[in-house]
């Protein structure tokens, strides 16, 4: 029987508020500095999307967005403000629907969320309208991050950006990557791994980047906790030398796709 590794999350302490062009990379080695650690073959470092966002200056102010006759006619059917609903057309590939509770869009990158990854929480100014997109390009971003910690360390470390997102049939919802370098994303299983009684594995794909995002959403928190990254071990199987294909790797194509 093979041993699953122990696996450890702890989020990062001493963490500036970021804004635009400061350093996550920077912030993070300062944070095990001043914990007396630093990076071990194999780590993972899992970074909420919205400092990423904030570094790359993705916080927009609503009264900059013009409504569409589109946006408006959404704007109708959801009962929101016009041009959030532009906002969320502008990020968006395809709308597939709106409701009082959440506009469920296709997000330019391909991933599906309610919103267009849109939000106010944990974002100064949004009472008086501001909000933060996603960044362009979170695979991009991880890379960038992934190689600027890489200058201070030789060891093999990976890089998730995460998102909490909601999921079909489901209440509540999950930590995502929405971002991913130097992670394997998917391990598929299907013919070459057993169960118990050594049948081959016929179906078995494991999430493996969304699975650590949700363990470090777990530990990083939704609200008001202030600790933005988790620094996870006991993965280092599944950390690579390469970057690889990115989060985007684990989106089904849309031929597979049951429900549209």
């Amino acid at each position: 029987m093979q041993r699953n590794p122990e696996l450890t999350v702890r989020p990062l302490a001493g963490l500036p508020m970021f804004a635009t062009g400061m350093s996550i990379a920077q912030a993070i080695c300062a944070s095990l500095e001043a914990e007396g650690d630093q990076f071990r073959d194999g780590d993972i470092l899992v970074v909420a999307q919205k400092i990423v966002s904030k570094v790359e200056g993705r916080t927009r102010d609503l009264a900059g967005f013009s409504a569409s006759e589109e946006a408006r006619e959404l704007s109708r059917v959801a009962g929101r403000d016009p041009r959030m609903m532009q906002a969320i057309l502008e990020e968006s590939s395809q709308i597939l629907r709106g409701t009082s509770a959440a506009v469920i869009a296709a997000h330019r990158t391909g991933h599906v969320l309610a919103n267009a990854g849109i939000d106010a929480s944990n974002v100064d100014g949004a009472a008086e309208g501001r909000v933060l997109l996603w960044p362009l390009d979170p695979d991009a971003s991880a890379r960038a991050l992934r190689a600027e910690l890489r200058k201070t360390s030789e060891v093999r470390v990976g890089v998730v950006i995460a998102d909490s997102m909601g999921r079909a049939w489901r209440i509540g919802t999950l930590g995502n990557a929405i971002g991913c370098a130097g992670l394997t994303v998917l391990e598929d299983r299907r013919g070459t791994g057993t169960d118990l009684y050594g049948r081959t594995l016929q179906a078995t794909v494991i999430a493996i980047a969304d699975s650590i995002a949700a363990m470090a959403a777990l530990a990083m928190g939704e609200g008001a906790e202030g600790t933005p990254v988790a620094l996870v071990r006991g993965c280092a199987r599944w950390v690579t030398a390469e970057d690889g294909p990115g989060a985007i790797s684990g989106l089904r194509p849309i031929a597979q796709d049951m429900f549209r």
